[in-house]
């Protein structure tokens, strides 16, 4: 089990952590009912924070931010000597939580996509796990929520019996969902992004071979183009900038100097 702590990557803080590891502290806080926020973040993620002071302040305020891409994986270990031997992919994070979910009894909230999508994802679920509860699920609203609404969606998932939630809002909104529901929700909650399309069959992941290589961003790219191609085509340059900047020590990355959000997002 690897768990060494948050590293910082152009400023964000990312865990070098494996799975045995994230998935036992999210177990452990899903007991003990207490509050945790947890992200996975590959590059778009990281540069979400990079090119956001006042998001980057969330990212650096969650409990747990795994490595999620395989470019992430590889700055730790560049970086820091975090030796990590595999990323922490979000989607595969997610089974191995419903699977200990399932055997500790902890049930599941899903919260966030489409009530199709939902549906599938939280079948596709049990009938893989046998004994998993998803104790409810909640759509998102795709828009931003009130107050008021914020209040009722975090009641109704406390009175659904949930230890855990998932949600899949996209990046970086599930992010901003997380930090944001932090307080109201004494229980883990883990913004898994694509998994939710993933586990529900209706999006397919990148062969294992390209995952490894890093080029799962190429696979994605292929099967959404128009949605995807400035996050990947522009992104992912200005990362490898970045990150040879920070690795040559040529710019200091600091961290703490990220401002901390004026009001909230209330995305729902």
């Amino acid at each position: 089990m690897i768990a060494r702590g948050k590293k910082n990557l152009l400023g964000v803080l990312v865990d070098a952590v494996d799975y045995e590891a994230a998935v036992e502290k999210i177990i452990a806080s899903a007991r003990r009912q207490q509050p945790m926020t947890v992200s996975a973040l590959a590059v778009h993620g990281v540069m979400t924070g990079v090119s956001d002071a006042a998001h980057r302040y969330r990212l650096n305020h969650l409990d747990l931010v795994a490595p999620d891409g395989q470019p992430v994986r590889w700055a730790l270990n560049l970086l820091h000597g975090a030796a990590l031997s595999e990323r922490v992919y979000g989607p595969t994070l997610a089974l191995k939580v419903s699977e200990a979910a399932a055997r500790e009894n902890l049930a599941i909230f899903l919260y966030g996509s489409r009530e199709h999508v939902l549906q599938k994802l939280a079948e596709n679920l049990t009938a893989r796990f046998p004994g998993l509860k998803i104790a409810g699920a909640e759509a998102s609203k795709f828009r931003r929520t009130t107050d008021q609404e914020k209040e009722e969606i975090a009641a109704r998932i406390k009175a659904s019996g949930a230890s855990i939630v998932f949600a899949g809002l996209g990046c970086p909104r599930q992010e901003v969902w997380a930090y944001e529901y932090r307080e109201r929700l004494c229980m883990p909650i883990l913004a898994i992004g694509a998994a939710f399309d993933f586990h529900a069959g209706l999006l397919p992941q990148a062969p294992p071979r390209l995952q490894r290589l890093g080029l799962e961003w190429f696979f994605r790219l292929l099967q959404e183009p128009r949605r995807l191609w400035r996050r990947y085509l522009l992104l992912n340059p200005a990362y490898v900038a970045l990150f040879l900047l920070q690795f040559s020590r040529l710019k200091k990355f600091n961290s703490p100097l990220a401002a901390p959000p004026r009001q909230a997002l209330n995305y729902g």
